[in-house]
């Protein structure tokens, strides 16, 4: 089979998974917690899972596939990485606005902020993104970058990729999983010892998120679907103008 019908075999169950990771967790809050809101409640808290997922899990990982899908390797490169670059900022707006959704609760609630385990990650996952997103705009779109830094900027550029990543795994599960200590043995209902329904729900979720990652880093280790590279591609773009 040809890289690229091998990569659309691959990509198939990435997609599928993600929009069920989006699904299940929209319909976790939707069903159990009443839906969603902008106004400090618990409504509001519930846009926090979500938007989460969406941006830190979800989108961050279709964006780091842009590279290796083998259609786009006939194309200009600089084309390929306006749109990486652009779904990995919608995935951090998207991560921002789910903090304030979170802060705005607590802070509407006199709930503490930043005591636990996933509090910690889960920023830290945040601020490690932004600043990810910054280093690739300046090393890689800029067109002022000189070529040295370039070089030695993609090796760190795709660790730190990598690193978000599992950082927003660790960051979603423990969420769940905090959540449901919370709602479950705080309410009159079965606790979450005895596995109630909705803790069934959840942990599957949590699978769902942990496959989805799983199989991106299973398209990313693949070695017939990265992007060869060029002498063209690799000098600065104002090189490349100048060239020309």
């Amino acid at each position: 089979m040809s890289p690229s019908g091998s990569f659309w075999v691959g990509s198939v169950p990435c997609l599928s998974l993600g929009l069920l990771c989006l699904l299940g967790v929209s319909f976790w809050r939707a069903h159990w917690h009443r839906g969603f809101s902008w106004d400090g409640s618990a409504l509001q808290f519930n846009w926090h899972p979500v938007l989460m997922v969406a941006g830190l899990v979800v989108l961050y990982g279709y964006a780091v596939l842009v590279f290796r899908a083998p259609f786009t390797w006939r194309q200009k490169k600089l084309t390929w990485k306006l749109v990486h670059a652009g779904l990995l900022l919608l995935a951090l707006l998207l991560s921002v606005l789910g903090l304030c959704a979170v802060f705005d609760n607590h802070r509407s609630l006199n709930i503490p902020n930043m005591y636990s385990l996933h509090s910690w990650v889960g920023l830290c996952t945040v601020i490690m993104f932004a600043f990810q997103w910054l280093l690739g705009l300046s090393g890689f779109l800029l067109p002022c970058s000189p070529l040295w830094f370039r070089s030695n900027l993609k090796p760190v550029h795709i660790w730190m990729g990598k690193a978000i990543l599992i950082l927003s795994l660790a960051s979603c599960i423990s969420g769940i999983n905090e959540l449901l200590f919370f709602t479950l043995n705080g309410s009159s209902g079965d606790p979450y010892n005895s596995l109630p329904v909705e803790a069934k729900f959840a942990n599957s979720l949590g699978l769902l998120i942990v496959a989805f990652v799983l199989v991106v880093f299973g398209i990313l280790s693949n070695d017939n679907w990265q992007r060869p590279e060029t002498v063209h591609e690799s000098v600065p773009l104002m090189l490349n103008e100048n060239s020309t």
